[in-house]
């Protein structure tokens, strides 16, 4: 047969039972019509007396949530102390099935504690402007405020303020009628929406209907409404909707405010009953189910063709071509049945700087190498066992293991693999993975909390290619941590924070040159909080920004006590994060707290380290805020200088004041090579007249070596641990002074130097 032919033979039938149910349909609408304009007339009727009925109903119940605070109001005076009444408010609020339940102070506050700042805002209650009667209001989240006076005479102005949620109100207006198809909210007098509906169906889109053309006949009807509801008026009528749909609109004053209860019901409510009576007319033409019947099959085809291509872009990862993080979960369910407990491992593995591997070599170089990861990972599992990309540059594995150093020791191979000199790529350098594991001792536990638990524990490996596994220790290594962020803010209000100063010395002559402020940690409670614990997790969650903050405030108290009583004044650094450069104006407060205790120009030094150099777009901020830095009167320096590859590079950028060579350099003072490279660093940094500080100095053999090549202070326990202030104080005593205290870089740092900058 010709594919003419094809078409003919599917063409006849067709047009033939199409002509039959244009017959049909013809036939059935004529006899429906009149059925359906009588039934339209019932539906509008019946539409009018539901929502007049719904509008008292909740009309009578917000008036009695009101009256019913209102009583509530009376017995708050009553009540003996402020824990009376916040278990007061909180069974009142859920008798009344509110969300929340307050009193509110004229200064902002309230009882319970949080509620105007959750709820609110941060307006003080005088400025929310509550009312001197009983009233009702909606806040920006569609939630109603109720508010009532408290009587206190030795406290006036307080507020009884409660809060219905959206979802509250939506639950209190949502029509019980109209077989579950009508769709209700509250507006004001201005057609603004107060609560909105629960439920947008595609045909009650409020959106179209407002927003439908001037010459429409639904702008008319809405034109009217808006006047009608102008002069508080009730009222109903019927539309076709922009989505062609037939609806009946009322609208009731709702006797609260100026507020009206909008009732949107499809207009075949009553008539869609006549259906039955249509679908026999319907069955007149069934035969054509068998006409159409190769067309369905064909269209079922079609889409089960269609379904398994959109299965496979679901489950596949577009860079790798393997699973993605979904394809992975859907295949440990099916591993689940046959896994037993402590038989298995899902392991998160996470490429650490992948962002300046995209920045330095291109995103087509870090989709190659992501590639290349995932292959190598495929290539060396086993069977049984899953490898799957999660995110950008994160994996996930399976692995059939139990044991901690087998799976170390399977892990450490995939990494080396994947270092392998002879990889296809142009990134050069090791990478750092580091890893977390999850050992499943309960196949059966949701796929997302063991993913959950492996990144947790590769989030607090550390950042090395080492595999940290999720058990009781990191549990409570989360949960420690999460104590110490709870007990920070208070910590920093009660100062147990306490600032120690560690001396940086000069080499030639042993003088004092300078200090570098560190924090410690006292805790009443929990005792001594080594640094270790608390700066990385504060540098994660950026308290360490107000923790900065306060050591800067307290060096500067310090300096100005020196200058009051007389004391020679030093230099002293202060670490800064890179978490401030995420804020353009970081150096306001800095400069304020200067002014404030007139600290002089130089006296502060701020240490940045070079992970603040994290990209260009960063560099060139911290190039700017630098400039800015020394033109409010601070110095500024490069902390951990010589364990990033771009410290050269760094110098020639950045106007930096003193560089401190990091401690690692001085490990093994006797080697050439690492000799080499200090006094390389040194004779360029005197070069460039910056000044040099090499840092973790612990014996003669270091010192001795760094003054032999012209460094300019050490600082570390060869001089002097961190001291107290007061230990600081007497410490600095037992200096001699400078003999050449105006010498080139050297006096940089110093304090005559640093103040005459």
């Amino acid at each position: 047969m010709r594919p003419i032919d094809h078409i003919i033979f599917y063409k006849k039938p067709i047009l033939l039972v199409s002509m039959i149910l244009i017959l049909m349909t013809s036939l059935m609408l004529w006899n429906a019509s009149d059925l359906k304009q009588g039934l339209a007339r019932s539906t509008q009727a019946y539409v009018t007396d539901v929502s007049s009925q719904l509008t008292s109903d909740i009309s009578a119940r917000i008036r009695a949530c009101e009256q019913s605070l209102e009583v509530v109001a009376g017995s708050v005076p009553f009540l003996p102390d402020r824990d009376t009444l916040e278990d007061f408010l909180a069974d009142r609020a859920e008798i009344l099935g509110l969300d929340a339940l307050a009193v509110i102070v004229p200064d902002g506050g309230s009882v319970p504690q949080g509620f105007t700042q959750t709820y609110l805002g941060a307006r003080s209650a005088a400025e929310q402007g509550f009312p001197a009667q009983p009233a009702v209001d909606y806040l920006e989240g569609q939630s109603l405020l109720f508010s009532v006076p408290v009587d206190l005479d030795h406290y006036p102005g307080l507020t009884l303020a409660g809060i219905r949620s959206k979802e509250n109100v939506q639950a209190l207006i949502q029509p019980r009628s109209y077989s579950g198809n009508g769709l209700t909210c509250i507006v004001d007098s201005t057609g603004t929406v107060v609560i909105s509906p629960t439920d947008l169906k595609p045909f009650l889109q409020l959106d179209d209907l407002f927003q439908s053309g001037s010459g429409t006949k639904a702008h008319s009807h809405i034109t009217q409404m808006m006047a009608d509801m102008a002069a508080r008026q009730s009222g109903v009528f019927q539309f076709t909707a922009a989505d062609g749909n037939e609806l009946f609109m009322s609208y009731h004053v709702l006797n609260v405010n100026d507020w009206f209860l909008l009732t949107l019901v499809p207009a075949d409510l009553i008539s869609g009953y006549a259906d039955a009576y249509i679908l026999r007319a319907l069955m007149l033409i069934g035969g054509c189910v068998l006409a159409f019947g190769l067309l369905f099959l064909a269209l079922f085809q079609f889409y089960r063709t269609n379904r398994r291509q959109l299965e496979a872009v679901a489950y596949t990862d577009p860079l790798t071509g393997g699973m993605n993080e979904a394809a992975f979960r859907l295949a440990y369910q099916k591993l689940v049945p046959g896994m037993a407990p402590h038989t298995h491992a899902v392991v998160l593995m996470d490429i650490k700087g992948f962002k300046l591997i995209n920045e330095n070599y291109g995103v087509s170089a870090g989709n190659k190498l992501l590639r290349y990861v995932h292959h190598t990972l495929t290539s060396r599992i086993q069977a049984g066992e899953l490898a799957a990309r999660a995110n950008a540059d994160q994996f996930l594995l399976c692995l059939r293991e139990s044991g901690t150093e087998q799976i170390r020791a399977r892990l450490d191979a995939m990494v080396a693999a994947v270092n392998a000199p002879d990889r296809p790529s142009e990134i050069r350098y090791p990478l750092t993975i580091p890893q977390g594991a999850c050992l499943i001792d309960d196949p059966g536990a949701d796929i997302t909390l063991i993913e959950a638990r492996a990144r947790a524990a590769c989030k607090l490996q550390g950042g090395k290619s080492v595999c940290s596994f999720y058990d009781a220790d990191l549990m409570q290594r989360m949960k420690r941590e999460q104590e110490l962020n709870v007990q920070f803010p208070l910590s920093l209000a009660n100062r147990d924070f306490t600032i120690h100063l560690q001396p940086k010395v000069y080499l030639r002559d042993g003088a004092l040159g300078g200090a570098e402020a560190l924090v410690r940690w006292n805790h009443p409670q929990l005792g001594l909080i080594s640094p270790g614990d608390f700066i990385p997790l504060f540098e994660r969650n950026d308290n360490i920004c107000q923790l900065d903050l306060y050591v800067f405030e307290a060096v500067c108290a310090t300096l100005r006590r020196w200058m009051d009583e007389g004391q020679p004044l030093v230099t002293v650094s202060v670490n800064l994060s890179r978490a401030h450069f995420k804020n353009p104006r970081f150096l306001d407060p800095l400069s304020r707290l200067k002014a404030q205790y007139r600290i002089p120009d130089g006296a502060i030094e701020i240490e940045l380290t070079e992970s603040t150099f994290f990209n260009e777009r960063q560099r060139e901020l911290v190039q700017a805020s630098i400039r800015e830095m020394h033109r409010r009167g601070f110095l500024c320096s490069l902390d951990d200088f010589g364990v990033g590859f771009s410290s050269l590079a760094l110098l020639q950028e950045f106007d930096v004041d003193a560089i401190k060579l990091d401690r690692q350099f001085f490990n093994e003072i006797a080697n050439p090579k690492g000799q080499t490279i200090i006094a390389s660093f040194l004779s360029l940094a005197k070069k460039l007249g910056i000044h040099t500080v090499a840092e973790g100095i612990e014996n003669q053999a270091q010192a001795d070596y760094l003054l032999g090549v012209d460094c300019d202070m050490i600082q570390g326990y060869y001089f002097s641990k961190p001291l107290s202030i007061p230990e600081f104080e007497q410490w600095r005593l037992t200096r001699p002074p400078r003999h050449n205290p105006g010498g080139g870089a050297e006096a940089a740092c110093g304090a005559n130097g640093a103040a005459s900058r």
